[in-house]
Protein backbone atom coordinates (compact mmCIF):
# COMPACT_ATOMS: atom_id res chain seq x y z
CA UNK A 1 0.00 0.00 0.00
CA UNK A 2 1.43 3.51 -0.65
CA UNK A 3 0.99 5.70 2.24
CA UNK A 4 1.00 10.00 2.23
CA UNK A 5 2.37 12.17 4.47
CA UNK A 6 0.40 15.48 6.34
CA UNK A 7 2.31 17.93 8.03
CA UNK A 8 1.53 21.23 10.02
CA UNK A 9 4.11 23.29 11.46
CA UNK A 10 4.05 25.43 14.93
CA UNK A 11 6.54 27.91 14.39
CA UNK A 12 7.93 30.09 16.77
CA UNK A 13 8.81 33.89 16.13
CA UNK A 14 11.55 35.23 18.67
CA UNK A 15 10.00 39.41 18.33
CA UNK A 16 13.02 42.28 18.11
CA UNK A 17 12.13 44.19 20.99
CA UNK A 18 13.70 45.91 23.25
CA UNK A 19 12.00 44.62 26.24
CA UNK A 20 10.33 41.27 27.19
CA UNK A 21 6.72 40.36 26.43
CA UNK A 22 5.14 40.86 29.90
CA UNK A 23 7.93 43.45 31.82
CA UNK A 24 10.90 45.70 30.81
CA UNK A 25 14.01 43.64 31.13
CA UNK A 26 16.22 43.62 27.86
CA UNK A 27 15.30 41.74 25.64
CA UNK A 28 18.84 40.63 24.54
CA UNK A 29 20.79 37.45 23.51
CA UNK A 30 24.28 36.38 24.87
CA UNK A 31 24.10 38.50 28.15
CA UNK A 32 25.58 36.67 31.22
CA UNK A 33 23.28 34.23 32.75
CA UNK A 34 20.00 35.44 34.81
CA UNK A 35 21.18 39.05 34.67
CA UNK A 36 17.73 39.71 32.49
CA UNK A 37 15.31 39.11 34.98
CA UNK A 38 13.12 40.41 37.20
CA UNK A 39 10.01 39.74 39.27
CA UNK A 40 7.38 39.68 36.74
CA UNK A 41 9.37 37.72 34.54
CA UNK A 42 10.59 35.09 37.40
CA UNK A 43 6.69 34.71 38.61
CA UNK A 44 7.51 35.85 42.08
CA UNK A 45 4.22 36.59 44.28
CA UNK A 46 2.66 39.28 43.61
CA UNK A 47 4.67 40.72 40.55
CA UNK A 48 1.93 42.36 37.81
CA UNK A 49 2.63 41.96 33.93
CA UNK A 50 1.89 44.08 30.94
CA UNK A 51 1.54 43.37 27.93
CA UNK A 52 4.53 44.50 25.04
CA UNK A 53 2.76 47.12 22.47
CA UNK A 54 5.93 46.93 20.32
CA UNK A 55 5.45 43.30 20.09
CA UNK A 56 1.30 43.25 19.74
CA UNK A 57 1.88 45.73 16.90
CA UNK A 58 4.77 43.31 15.33
CA UNK A 59 2.22 40.55 15.37
CA UNK A 60 -0.06 42.65 13.53
CA UNK A 61 2.29 43.44 10.85
CA UNK A 62 2.71 39.82 9.82
CA UNK A 63 -0.94 39.08 10.49
CA UNK A 64 -1.76 41.49 7.77
CA UNK A 65 1.41 40.60 5.74
CA UNK A 66 -0.15 37.09 5.61
CA UNK A 67 -3.78 38.38 4.93
CA UNK A 68 -4.81 37.34 8.13
CA UNK A 69 -8.19 37.93 9.95
CA UNK A 70 -7.39 40.02 12.84
CA UNK A 71 -9.39 39.74 16.01
CA UNK A 72 -10.68 43.00 17.50
CA UNK A 73 -10.77 42.01 20.97
CA UNK A 74 -8.23 38.45 21.85
CA UNK A 75 -7.30 36.98 25.36
CA UNK A 76 -4.48 35.99 27.02
CA UNK A 77 -4.56 32.62 28.55
CA UNK A 78 -2.28 30.23 30.92
CA UNK A 79 -0.98 27.09 29.53
CA UNK A 80 -0.15 25.24 32.18
CA UNK A 81 2.77 22.33 32.51
CA UNK A 82 5.80 21.59 33.71
CA UNK A 83 9.22 22.49 32.75
CA UNK A 84 12.09 23.39 34.33
CA UNK A 85 13.10 26.57 32.66
CA UNK A 86 9.54 27.93 33.14
CA UNK A 87 9.50 30.36 36.08
CA UNK A 88 6.38 30.28 36.60
CA UNK A 89 5.05 26.82 36.38
CA UNK A 90 2.94 27.94 33.14
CA UNK A 91 2.87 30.57 30.52
CA UNK A 92 1.09 33.47 29.32
CA UNK A 93 -0.42 32.58 25.61
CA UNK A 94 -3.69 32.95 23.68
CA UNK A 95 -5.78 30.36 23.03
CA UNK A 96 -9.36 29.64 22.22
CA UNK A 97 -9.57 33.80 21.06
CA UNK A 98 -6.04 34.19 19.06
CA UNK A 99 -5.33 37.96 17.84
CA UNK A 100 -5.10 36.62 14.10
CA UNK A 101 -6.62 33.71 12.37
CA UNK A 102 -6.80 32.46 8.61
CA UNK A 103 -4.53 33.74 6.19
CA UNK A 104 -1.81 32.16 4.26
CA UNK A 105 2.09 31.68 3.23
CA UNK A 106 2.83 31.07 -0.48
CA UNK A 107 5.72 28.68 -1.11
CA UNK A 108 7.72 28.03 -4.29
CA UNK A 109 8.23 24.10 -4.52
CA UNK A 110 9.28 22.44 -7.67
CA UNK A 111 5.74 22.40 -9.08
CA UNK A 112 5.54 25.93 -9.10
CA UNK A 113 3.46 28.03 -6.09
CA UNK A 114 1.77 26.84 -3.30
CA UNK A 115 -0.46 28.89 -1.15
CA UNK A 116 -0.23 26.84 2.59
CA UNK A 117 -2.88 27.85 4.61
CA UNK A 118 -2.61 29.51 8.11
CA UNK A 119 -4.50 28.37 11.15
CA UNK A 120 -3.69 31.59 13.64
CA UNK A 121 -0.78 33.52 15.32
CA UNK A 122 -1.31 34.01 18.48
CA UNK A 123 1.74 36.31 20.99
CA UNK A 124 2.97 34.24 24.14
CA UNK A 125 6.20 34.22 26.11
CA UNK A 126 9.20 31.99 25.57
CA UNK A 127 10.45 30.00 28.17
CA UNK A 128 14.43 29.91 29.48
CA UNK A 129 16.95 27.76 28.60
CA UNK A 130 18.18 24.32 30.07
CA UNK A 131 22.04 23.22 29.20
CA UNK A 132 22.27 19.56 30.47
CA UNK A 133 25.50 17.57 30.95
CA UNK A 134 23.92 14.82 28.92
CA UNK A 135 24.88 16.76 25.40
CA UNK A 136 28.08 18.69 26.47
CA UNK A 137 29.56 15.96 28.85
CA UNK A 138 31.35 19.82 30.34
CA UNK A 139 29.29 19.56 33.68
CA UNK A 140 27.74 17.49 36.33
CA UNK A 141 24.41 18.89 36.58
CA UNK A 142 21.68 20.70 34.36
CA UNK A 143 21.92 24.73 34.66
CA UNK A 144 18.83 26.73 34.06
CA UNK A 145 19.05 30.53 32.63
CA UNK A 146 16.22 32.79 32.82
CA UNK A 147 17.06 35.51 30.58
CA UNK A 148 14.87 34.25 27.85
CA UNK A 149 12.03 33.64 29.80
CA UNK A 150 9.25 35.99 29.00
CA UNK A 151 10.85 36.80 25.56
CA UNK A 152 8.12 37.90 22.73
CA UNK A 153 7.01 35.22 20.88
CA UNK A 154 4.75 34.70 17.86
CA UNK A 155 3.85 31.11 17.78
CA UNK A 156 2.26 30.47 13.88
CA UNK A 157 0.25 27.10 13.09
CA UNK A 158 -0.12 26.14 9.92
CA UNK A 159 -3.04 24.08 8.75
CA UNK A 160 -2.25 19.96 8.18
CA UNK A 161 -1.55 20.62 4.40
CA UNK A 162 1.86 20.37 4.01
CA UNK A 163 2.75 16.82 2.21
CA UNK A 164 6.70 16.74 2.27
CA UNK A 165 9.92 17.68 4.42
CA UNK A 166 11.16 20.14 1.45
CA UNK A 167 7.54 21.52 1.77
CA UNK A 168 8.26 22.27 5.27
CA UNK A 169 11.74 23.71 4.27
CA UNK A 170 10.76 25.99 2.07
CA UNK A 171 7.55 27.36 4.30
CA UNK A 172 10.11 27.96 6.99
CA UNK A 173 12.42 29.54 4.00
CA UNK A 174 9.70 32.01 3.12
CA UNK A 175 8.64 32.46 6.76
CA UNK A 176 12.27 33.71 7.81
CA UNK A 177 12.54 35.84 5.12
CA UNK A 178 8.77 37.50 5.63
CA UNK A 179 9.58 38.44 9.56
CA UNK A 180 13.24 39.86 8.46
CA UNK A 181 11.76 41.95 5.87
CA UNK A 182 8.95 43.07 7.94
CA UNK A 183 12.05 43.96 10.90
CA UNK A 184 9.92 42.09 13.33
CA UNK A 185 12.62 39.42 14.00
CA UNK A 186 16.25 38.49 12.61
CA UNK A 187 14.90 34.80 12.34
CA UNK A 188 18.44 33.60 13.61
CA UNK A 189 17.67 29.67 14.15
CA UNK A 190 21.54 29.48 15.56
CA UNK A 191 20.13 32.26 18.21
CA UNK A 192 16.72 30.58 18.68
CA UNK A 193 14.67 33.37 17.10
CA UNK A 194 13.25 30.95 14.68
CA UNK A 195 12.19 27.52 15.78
CA UNK A 196 9.59 24.97 14.62
CA UNK A 197 7.25 21.70 16.13
CA UNK A 198 6.22 19.19 13.45
CA UNK A 199 3.22 17.40 13.37
CA UNK A 200 3.60 14.48 11.15
CA UNK A 201 0.88 11.90 10.47
CA UNK A 202 0.74 9.34 7.51
CA UNK A 203 -2.16 7.98 5.48
CA UNK A 204 -3.15 6.08 2.46
CA UNK A 205 -2.61 7.18 -0.61
CA UNK A 206 -5.81 9.59 -1.49
CA UNK A 207 -7.65 9.34 1.45
CA UNK A 208 -9.09 12.00 2.92
CA UNK A 209 -9.15 11.01 6.82
CA UNK A 210 -5.97 12.34 9.13
CA UNK A 211 -3.58 9.27 10.53
CA UNK A 212 -2.21 9.73 14.07
CA UNK A 213 -0.06 12.34 14.83
CA UNK A 214 3.29 12.67 15.85
CA UNK A 215 5.23 16.07 17.00
CA UNK A 216 8.61 16.77 16.44
CA UNK A 217 9.88 19.07 18.94
CA UNK A 218 12.27 22.15 19.18
CA UNK A 219 13.74 21.46 15.53
CA UNK A 220 15.87 24.58 14.96
CA UNK A 221 17.27 24.77 11.55
CA UNK A 222 15.91 24.37 8.43
CA UNK A 223 17.80 21.52 7.31
CA UNK A 224 17.15 19.55 10.33
CA UNK A 225 13.33 19.90 10.23
CA UNK A 226 13.08 18.64 6.80
CA UNK A 227 15.57 15.99 7.52
CA UNK A 228 13.47 15.14 11.22
CA UNK A 229 10.37 14.79 9.53
CA UNK A 230 11.73 12.85 6.77
CA UNK A 231 12.80 9.94 9.07
CA UNK A 232 9.53 10.24 11.12
CA UNK A 233 7.46 9.83 7.91
CA UNK A 234 9.93 6.56 7.33
CA UNK A 235 9.86 5.47 10.93
CA UNK A 236 5.57 5.40 10.64
CA UNK A 237 5.74 4.14 6.98
CA UNK A 238 7.89 1.60 8.39
CA UNK A 239 5.92 0.75 11.42
CA UNK A 240 2.79 0.41 9.87
CA UNK A 241 3.64 -1.78 6.93
CA UNK A 242 5.20 -3.96 9.33
CA UNK A 243 1.49 -4.13 11.22
CA UNK A 244 1.93 -2.18 13.93
CA UNK A 245 0.09 1.24 14.96
CA UNK A 246 1.29 4.77 15.65
CA UNK A 247 1.20 6.37 19.13
CA UNK A 248 0.52 9.63 19.60
CA UNK A 249 3.53 11.22 20.79
CA UNK A 250 6.16 13.48 21.35
CA UNK A 251 9.56 12.91 19.84
CA UNK A 252 12.88 14.95 19.57
CA UNK A 253 14.70 14.86 16.88
CA UNK A 254 18.79 14.49 17.19
CA UNK A 255 20.06 16.00 14.01
CA UNK A 256 24.00 15.18 14.64
CA UNK A 257 22.77 11.17 14.55
CA UNK A 258 19.74 11.65 12.69
CA UNK A 259 18.02 9.52 15.45
CA UNK A 260 14.52 10.50 16.82
CA UNK A 261 13.74 9.44 20.88
CA UNK A 262 9.85 9.52 22.23
CA UNK A 263 10.42 11.82 24.91
CA UNK A 264 6.26 11.62 26.15
CA UNK A 265 3.01 10.73 25.42
CA UNK A 266 1.33 13.47 23.18
CA UNK A 267 -0.87 15.94 25.40
CA UNK A 268 -4.16 17.07 24.58
CA UNK A 269 -5.52 20.82 24.71
CA UNK A 270 -7.21 19.59 27.93
CA UNK A 271 -3.86 18.57 29.58
CA UNK A 272 -2.55 22.25 29.77
CA UNK A 273 -5.72 23.43 32.26
CA UNK A 274 -6.17 26.62 30.05
CA UNK A 275 -7.89 29.64 31.93
CA UNK A 276 -7.44 33.26 31.37
CA UNK A 277 -4.58 35.17 32.38
CA UNK A 278 -7.03 37.15 35.40
CA UNK A 279 -3.89 39.96 35.50
CA UNK A 280 -4.22 40.95 32.16
CA UNK A 281 -7.08 42.61 30.41
CA UNK A 282 -8.65 42.09 27.44
CA UNK A 283 -6.46 42.62 24.53
CA UNK A 284 -8.41 45.15 22.00
CA UNK A 285 -7.17 46.55 18.61
CA UNK A 286 -9.20 49.05 16.99
CA UNK A 287 -10.23 49.55 13.11
CA UNK A 288 -7.92 52.94 12.67
CA UNK A 289 -4.60 51.36 14.34
CA UNK A 290 -5.63 48.39 11.76
CA UNK A 291 -6.20 50.90 9.13
CA UNK A 292 -2.97 52.51 10.43
CA UNK A 293 -0.85 49.85 9.79
CA UNK A 294 -2.46 48.37 6.95
CA UNK A 295 -1.54 51.78 5.28
CA UNK A 296 2.03 51.69 6.30
CA UNK A 297 2.52 48.18 5.29
CA UNK A 298 5.46 48.00 3.04
CA UNK A 299 5.57 46.07 -0.33
CA UNK A 300 6.16 42.22 0.09
CA UNK A 301 9.47 40.38 -0.70
CA UNK A 302 7.41 38.12 -3.70
CA UNK A 303 5.73 41.50 -4.96
CA UNK A 304 8.90 42.92 -5.03
CA UNK A 305 10.77 40.04 -6.83
CA UNK A 306 8.04 39.54 -9.27
CA UNK A 307 8.10 43.78 -9.89
CA UNK A 308 12.38 43.53 -10.10
CA UNK A 309 11.49 40.71 -12.67
CA UNK A 310 8.77 41.87 -14.58
CA UNK A 311 9.38 45.40 -14.80
CA UNK A 312 12.55 46.31 -14.41
CA UNK A 313 13.52 43.15 -16.75
CA UNK A 314 15.84 41.73 -14.26
CA UNK A 315 16.63 37.82 -14.67
CA UNK A 316 14.81 35.69 -12.31
CA UNK A 317 17.86 34.83 -10.45
CA UNK A 318 18.96 38.29 -9.36
CA UNK A 319 15.54 39.71 -8.62
CA UNK A 320 15.39 36.28 -6.09
CA UNK A 321 19.02 37.39 -4.72
CA UNK A 322 18.41 41.18 -4.55
CA UNK A 323 15.40 40.61 -2.54
CA UNK A 324 16.18 38.39 0.06
CA UNK A 325 16.94 41.59 2.18
CA UNK A 326 14.60 44.80 2.32
CA UNK A 327 17.57 46.80 2.98
CA UNK A 328 19.63 45.36 -0.38
CA UNK A 329 16.26 45.88 -2.62
CA UNK A 330 15.61 49.66 -1.40
CA UNK A 331 19.38 49.97 -1.93
CA UNK A 332 19.05 48.97 -5.27
CA UNK A 333 16.57 51.32 -5.73
CA UNK A 334 18.00 54.19 -4.92
CA UNK A 335 20.71 53.31 -7.84
CA UNK A 336 18.19 53.06 -9.90
CA UNK A 337 16.52 56.81 -9.12
CA UNK A 338 20.11 58.05 -9.23
CA UNK A 339 19.92 57.87 -13.09
CA UNK A 340 21.82 54.12 -13.64
CA UNK A 341 19.86 51.63 -15.62
CA UNK A 342 18.06 48.88 -14.09
CA UNK A 343 20.44 46.08 -15.93
CA UNK A 344 23.54 47.98 -14.42
CA UNK A 345 22.86 48.48 -10.64
CA UNK A 346 21.74 45.05 -10.65
CA UNK A 347 25.00 43.68 -12.16
CA UNK A 348 27.23 45.80 -9.91
CA UNK A 349 25.20 44.92 -6.51
CA UNK A 350 24.80 40.96 -6.80
CA UNK A 351 28.45 40.34 -8.48
CA UNK A 352 30.12 42.97 -6.92
CA UNK A 353 28.74 44.46 -3.54
CA UNK A 354 27.97 41.06 -2.82
CA UNK A 355 31.31 39.67 -3.13
CA UNK A 356 32.25 41.10 0.16
CA UNK A 357 29.54 40.57 1.70
CA UNK A 358 30.87 39.22 5.65
CA UNK A 359 34.38 40.24 4.84
CA UNK A 360 33.95 43.85 4.53
CA UNK A 361 30.11 44.82 5.35
CA UNK A 362 27.54 43.15 7.12
CA UNK A 363 24.80 45.07 7.11
CA UNK A 364 23.45 47.65 4.31
CA UNK A 365 23.95 50.53 6.74
CA UNK A 366 27.48 49.87 6.16
CA UNK A 367 27.55 49.87 2.36
CA UNK A 368 25.70 53.24 2.79
CA UNK A 369 27.60 55.10 5.00
CA UNK A 370 31.29 53.80 4.74
CA UNK A 371 31.81 51.57 1.49
CA UNK A 372 29.40 52.73 -1.39
CA UNK A 373 27.12 55.51 -0.30
CA UNK A 374 24.61 55.17 -3.13
CA UNK A 375 25.22 58.82 -4.91
CA UNK A 376 29.17 57.84 -5.17
CA UNK A 377 28.78 54.60 -5.99
CA UNK A 378 25.67 55.65 -8.99
CA UNK A 379 28.41 58.35 -9.63
CA UNK A 380 31.10 55.46 -10.58
CA UNK A 381 28.37 53.24 -12.44
CA UNK A 382 27.99 55.98 -14.56
CA UNK A 383 31.07 56.66 -15.53
CA UNK A 384 31.54 53.12 -16.28
CA UNK A 385 28.80 53.46 -18.42
CA UNK A 386 30.00 56.26 -19.89
CA UNK A 387 33.14 54.71 -20.64
CA UNK A 388 35.04 57.69 -18.40
CA UNK A 389 36.85 54.63 -16.24
CA UNK A 390 36.47 51.01 -17.54
CA UNK A 391 34.74 48.53 -15.83
CA UNK A 392 38.15 47.04 -15.20
CA UNK A 393 39.38 50.00 -13.37
CA UNK A 394 36.18 50.59 -11.51
CA UNK A 395 36.53 47.05 -10.16
CA UNK A 396 39.93 48.45 -8.67
CA UNK A 397 38.33 51.17 -6.84
CA UNK A 398 35.81 49.02 -5.46
CA UNK A 399 38.52 46.80 -4.13
CA UNK A 400 40.48 49.68 -2.67
CA UNK A 401 37.69 51.25 -0.78
CA UNK A 402 36.05 47.56 0.82
CA UNK A 403 39.60 46.11 1.53
CA UNK A 404 41.89 49.06 1.92
CA UNK A 405 39.75 51.77 3.51
CA UNK A 406 40.02 54.53 0.63
CA UNK A 407 37.40 57.04 0.65
CA UNK A 408 34.65 56.30 -1.74
CA UNK A 409 33.14 60.10 -2.09
CA UNK A 410 36.86 60.76 -3.92
CA UNK A 411 37.89 57.64 -5.29
CA UNK A 412 34.25 56.77 -7.05
CA UNK A 413 33.45 60.40 -8.12
CA UNK A 414 37.39 61.94 -9.44
CA UNK A 415 39.56 58.88 -9.08
CA UNK A 416 40.65 56.13 -11.71
CA UNK A 417 42.95 56.25 -14.64
CA UNK A 418 40.47 57.52 -18.22
CA UNK A 419 39.68 54.93 -20.31
CA UNK A 420 41.52 54.30 -23.85
CA UNK A 421 39.13 54.50 -26.70
CA UNK A 422 38.80 56.51 -29.84
CA UNK A 423 40.35 54.94 -33.71
CA UNK A 424 43.76 57.04 -32.81
CA UNK A 425 45.07 55.75 -29.80
CA UNK A 426 43.58 52.02 -30.18
CA UNK A 427 44.09 51.23 -33.36
CA UNK A 428 48.06 51.33 -33.23
CA UNK A 429 47.88 49.12 -30.35
CA UNK A 430 45.85 46.61 -31.89
CA UNK A 431 47.99 46.26 -35.25
CA UNK A 432 51.02 46.03 -33.10
CA UNK A 433 49.50 43.06 -31.07
CA UNK A 434 48.64 41.95 -34.88
CA UNK A 435 52.60 41.73 -35.62
CA UNK A 436 53.93 40.39 -32.40
CA UNK A 437 51.17 37.40 -32.60
CA UNK A 438 51.28 36.68 -36.39
CA UNK A 439 50.48 32.69 -35.70
CA UNK A 440 47.61 33.13 -33.08
CA UNK A 441 46.18 35.67 -35.89
CA UNK A 442 46.41 32.83 -38.92
CA UNK A 443 44.15 30.50 -36.65
CA UNK A 444 41.70 33.39 -36.54
CA UNK A 445 42.14 33.56 -39.77
CA UNK A 446 41.76 30.29 -40.41
CA UNK A 447 38.46 30.24 -38.35
CA UNK A 448 39.49 29.24 -35.06
CA UNK A 449 37.46 31.89 -32.47
CA UNK A 450 39.23 31.27 -29.44
CA UNK A 451 41.96 32.61 -29.97
CA UNK A 452 40.62 35.76 -30.70
CA UNK A 453 39.91 36.30 -26.75
CA UNK A 454 43.67 36.00 -26.69
CA UNK A 455 44.74 38.53 -29.07
CA UNK A 456 41.64 40.72 -26.67
CA UNK A 457 43.30 40.42 -24.17
CA UNK A 458 46.76 41.52 -25.43
CA UNK A 459 45.39 44.69 -26.12
CA UNK A 460 44.12 45.12 -22.92
CA UNK A 461 47.59 44.09 -21.46
CA UNK A 462 49.44 46.75 -23.68
CA UNK A 463 47.09 49.27 -22.55
CA UNK A 464 47.24 48.98 -19.08
CA UNK A 465 43.80 47.47 -18.86
CA UNK A 466 42.91 51.03 -19.60
CA UNK A 467 41.28 50.48 -23.28
CA UNK A 468 37.36 50.21 -23.69
CA UNK A 469 37.19 46.21 -24.40
CA UNK A 470 33.77 46.30 -26.95
CA UNK A 471 36.17 49.00 -29.22
CA UNK A 472 38.91 46.63 -28.83
CA UNK A 473 37.07 43.87 -29.99
CA UNK A 474 35.87 46.34 -32.94
CA UNK A 475 39.05 47.37 -34.26
CA UNK A 476 40.62 43.82 -34.07
CA UNK A 477 37.27 42.77 -36.25
CA UNK A 478 37.82 45.25 -38.58
CA UNK A 479 41.82 44.98 -38.85
CA UNK A 480 41.35 40.77 -39.40
CA UNK A 481 38.62 41.18 -42.15
CA UNK A 482 41.06 43.37 -44.01
CA UNK A 483 44.05 40.90 -43.46
CA UNK A 484 41.95 38.68 -44.61
CA UNK A 485 40.84 40.71 -47.79
CA UNK A 486 44.75 41.61 -49.03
Amino acid sequence: MAWEAVIGLECHVQLKTRSKMFCGCPNTFGAPPNTNVCPVCLGLPGALPRANERAIEFALRLGLALGCRIAPESVFARKNYFYPDMPKNYQVTQYDRPLCEGGELTIVLEGGPEAVRLTRIHCEEDAGKSFHPERHGDRRLSRVDFNRAGVPLLELVTEPVLESPEACAAFLTALRRLVRWLGISDGDMEKGQLRCDANVSIRPAGATTLGTKTELKNLNTIKGVERGVAAEIARQTALVTEGGRVSQATLLYDADRDRLAIMRSKEHAHDYRYFPEPDLPMLRVSEPRIAALRAAAPELPWAREARFRDVLGLTPYDAGVLTQSRELSDYLEELIALGVSAKSASNWVSSQLLRYEGSAWREVSDLRSRFAPPKAFATLISRVESVSVTATAAKGMLEEVMLRGADPNTLFVTGGTPAISGDAKLRPLVRAVMEENASVVAQVLAGEERPFGFLVGQVMKKSGGQAVPQEVQKLLREELAARARS
